[in-house]
């Protein structure tokens, strides 16, 4: 079995130490017990593949635009098998980045007409400054 330091754990998921103790203060990582006595590691602790799976998931799921106490559900709901409302959360998550998605083509569309327009005027200002500083 695999076991690894706190830094060695950081760096098999990708994060850094800071990160791995934020997670751990949140409540999104255990943080296991100090090992004692001898041959005990130098009483440091041990993490495992379990641990930086975890980190790992934390990492995709903020990716997917997961907030740190949605993660934590998450997190709880697996642990429960809640299928149910794991999906529902997965599902508002998709409906807020449809919704980013149509804000960004909203403003790619504008920026794009735009510069179509700086191109092809007469001379002048550009009316790219003048258009987004009324707001579009």
């Amino acid at each position: 079995m695999t076991e690894w330091t706190i830094a060695g754990l950081a760096r098999e998921a990708g994060v850094g130490v800071e990160t791995v103790r934020y997670y751990q203060r949140r409540g999104l990582l255990p943080e296991p017990e100090r090992p004692a006595g001898p041959g005990s590691a130098g009483g440091f602790r041990r993490y495992g593949a379990a641990e930086a799976g975890r980190l790992r998931f934390i990492r995709a799921a903020k990716a997917a635009g997961f907030t740190l106490e949605e993660i934590g559900e998450l997190l709880r709901l697996d642990a429960v098998s809640d299928r149910r409302r794991a999906r529902e959360l997965a599902e508002a998550r998709v409906r807020a980045l449809d919704a980013r998605i149509a804000e960004l083509q909203s403003a790619r569309d504008t920026l794009a007409r735009l510069a179509t327009r700086c191109r092809t005027g007469a001379d002048g200002p550009c009316p790219i400054v003048a258009s987004l500083a009324e707001g579009g």
